[in-house]
């Protein structure tokens, strides 16, 4: 019996995450027993500051990923919007699963949409990304930093410190909590672009053979080509969450792939951005000729703006 430690945070949507891994993996796997080694991240103590100036979404991986690399764990599982584009050594990118819903979601005690919501409404956000998006449909709403687990930002939404707040549709629905609040509102595309790779789990491993066989059935094809495009997209443009990057990869039925993105300052005063459609027999690429048309463009002027506003506030 070959034994897989899969190191994971502590937090309820980490948890489940690794424990459908785990369900997933022992079903395919009589030979194998996965355990899981809760570790605290640095993105987990430090609450009171928003993420864009600490360092980002990275602060979830490190102690995790160092723990792979003494070894006392195998694999771990990320929501794939929160993965880096360039890996650690000695660490991969194993797999990629089906994706659960791509959108943002609006969640409030009292108003069903964000048409809906009042004149200077209160909304909770920690990204930059959903931060101009926002600001660009709804310039006079007052949005807030909200940090912490899924249930600490409902809590602070049900106390009555914000109006509204905008997390992951995909988070909600994996621990089924759309019924613990007044109104749940998956956004839609049109008003507002995902994160990289949102709704996916990434699997990352250490480079192990008998590893990467194992985490080879949970690899979705339409997935991974999507999640290739948004990462190739991100990565060329050097993009973490200091900055705000929307981006969306759709395979279609029809063997289409429609690509969409946006970027710009957090107050969405300037924003820029691009779609068009590709066949999924040639994708290889996209995203970065994609980044590369916007770079020429002034992109990363931009994006440097934007860094340099949301690091004053």
């Amino acid at each position: 019996m070959k034994k897989l430690t899969i190191a994971t945070r502590g937090s309820k949507l980490a948890l489940w995450q690794s424990h459908h891994i785990k369900s997933v993996i022992e079903s395919h796997f009589s030979d194998v027993e996965v355990e899981l080694k809760i570790i605290i991240t640095s993105g987990d103590k430090i609450l009171d500051v928003p993420l864009a100036k600490i360092g980002g979404k990275g602060l979830f991986l490190k102690e995790i990923e160092e723990s792979m690399l003494r070894g006392e764990a195998q694999m771990a599982v990320h929501s794939l919007k929160d993965v880096p584009t360039v890996m650690p050594k000695g660490l991969l990118l194993s797999a990629i699963t089906t994706r659960e819903d791509v959108r943002d979601a609006m969640l409030s005690e009292k108003y069903p949409d964000i048409a809906s919501l009042p004149q200077g409404a209160t909304v909770g956000t920690s990204s930059l990304r959903r931060r101009m998006q926002l600001a660009m449909e709804r310039p006079d709403l007052v949005i807030k930093d909200l940090r912490g687990n899924v249930d600490t930002r409902i809590r602070k939404l049900k106390e009555g410190e914000f109006d509204a707040i905008i997390l992951a549709a995909a988070g909600i629905n994996r621990l089924g909590l759309s019924e613990n609040v007044g109104y749940f509102y998956p956004i839609s595309l049109d008003e507002m672009l995902p994160a990289m790779g949102q709704g996916a789990l990434g699997i990352e491993t250490i480079n192990e053979p008998w590893v990467l066989e194992i985490v080879e059935i949970l690899n979705d094809r339409n997935t991974h080509i999507e999640t290739a495009i948004e990462r190739g997209f991100v990565d060329t443009l050097q993009g973490g969450c200091q900055v705000p990057i929307g981006v969306s990869a759709r395979v279609q039925e029809n063997g289409e792939v429609v690509v969409r993105s946006i970027l710009g300052l957090p107050d969405g005063s300037e924003v820029m951005g691009e779609s068009i459609r590709v066949s999924i027999d040639n994708t290889e690429g996209v995203g970065e000729s994609m980044a590369a048309r916007l770079i020429d463009q002034g992109a990363m002027e931009l994006l440097q703006r934007a860094e340099a506003m949301a690091s004053k506030e």
